[in-house]
């Protein structure tokens, strides 16, 4: 019996479990984000030098608040990543020009 309350998790605690093939994880080193009035779509996506053409690697469609969250809790562990280990450098890098098919005409 002492087994079984060892299982079950606290009131207010999340189970979550994470599936082998997620923990592998997906590069990206491009990230295009859209909003519109109900939520922020994150597509992740990898970029390789001297070839044209990438595909979205993973889409993330958060709410707004979440998307409000995110970007602090992002904030908060870059800036403690920063303390840990020195400024992190943003090197100018060229454009990267975004073809999305065709464009519209007025």
């Amino acid at each position: 019996m002492a087994d079984q309350k060892k299982e079950q998790p606290k009131q207010g605690q999340i189970n979550i479990e994470l599936d082998e093939t997620v923990a592998q994880g997906i590069y990206s080193n491009l990230a295009i984000i859209n909003h519109s009035v109900s939520e922020f779509v994150v597509d992740f996506v990898t970029i390789m030098p001297g070839i044209p053409k990438s595909k979205v690697k993973s889409r993330i469609i958060l709410t707004p608040q979440h998307a409000k969250r995110f970007l602090k809790a992002l904030g908060d562990n870059v800036k403690r990543f920063e303390n840990a280990h020195g400024e992190i450098k943003d090197y100018e890098q060229p454009p990267i020009p975004l073809n999305f098919g065709p464009t519209g005409e007025a």
